[in-house]
């Protein structure tokens, strides 16, 4: 079990006055298997009204709109989280159960590809061709494995709104490529997927009271008889360093933020995430 401290800003900068700006905050964790929340905070800056609620999804949102004039914005969420590896599928599923009506209505949000997710030809046989013999779980792990084999993690060459397809083509990306990719990956077998984003620790061994430079990440979760988390990038299952946000179909469904404003000045986007371990 990990004890981490999260500190996660962004800062907006205006190159004129906003008028109003109204917006949508995914940075909040909640407890749940695997997770427990000590204590969060979200503070806004200019100071604000919210309104938390939970979506469709299950993840917690906060919502706010700031009405008078401002040439930035900050958001500051600060977390601190246990987080502990998962426990095993009690009982796997097997590939005729993943077939069952039950499962396939019951999942079906997440056997059905989007826009982003839609796997290629070429990537449907690929993971074909690495589940082949393998039971469902075991063919999950192989799937994304044979995967990141072909891509290639390369900061700054897509966006978070990159369909799979295109990374594939370029056989480079980063963490919401590789998510997007196996998600669609996973779909095509039959197997439910979903899209995972969060923060994750960047050091398995790090010291206790050093704080680091940590990352926004994204994961994949696939379901074989129970949710199994798996981090594609650093072909590791998601446990003790990563702390989940939010899920979803994929990225579209959890932006840490997502809004409008009112004014004429273009805006520049700062993010810093900072994680201490404490245990």
């Amino acid at each position: 079990m990990s004890r981490l401290r999260v500190t996660h800003t962004s800062t907006f900068r205006y190159s004129g006055p906003v008028q109003a700006s109204y917006n949508e905050a995914r940075m909040t964790p909640l407890s749940q298997a695997g997770q427990t929340v000590v204590d969060s905070r979200l503070s806004i800056e200019p100071h604000t009204w919210t309104n938390d609620y939970r979506d469709y999804w299950g993840t917690a949102v906060t919502a706010f709109e700031v009405l008078t004039p401002h040439d930035s914005l900050v958001i500051t969420a600060e977390h601190v989280v246990e987080v502990s590896d998962r426990a095993p599928v009690r009982t796997p599923a097997t590939w005729e159960t993943l077939a069952s009506p039950d499962v396939r209505d019951r999942l079906a949000e997440f056997l059905s590809d989007t826009p982003t997710t839609a796997a290629p030809d070429d990537v449907v046989a690929l993971a074909a061709a690495a589940a082949q013999g393998l039971e469902p779980e075991a063919a999950a792990e192989a799937v994304c494995l044979a995967l990141r084999d072909q891509v290639e993690y390369i900061p700054g060459v897509t966006s978070v709104h990159t369909p799979a397809t295109e990374a594939w083509q370029a056989r480079a990306g980063v963490c919401q490529d590789l998510a997007h990719l196996a998600v669609g990956a996973l779909r095509s077998l039959g197997i439910p997927a979903r899209y995972v984003s969060g923060y994750l620790h960047p050091a398995r061994d790090g010291e206790i009271g050093e704080t680091v430079s940590g990352e926004s990440h994204a994961w994949v979760e696939w379901w074989v008889g129970d949710w199994v988390a798996f981090d594609p990038t650093n072909r590791v299952p998601a446990g003790s360093h990563h702390v989940v946000l939010a899920r979803g179909r994929c990225y579209d469904d959890v932006p840490p933020l997502r809004g409008i404003y009112a004014g004429r000045g273009t805006q520049e986007l700062d993010v810093r995430v900072e994680i201490t371990r404490e245990g």
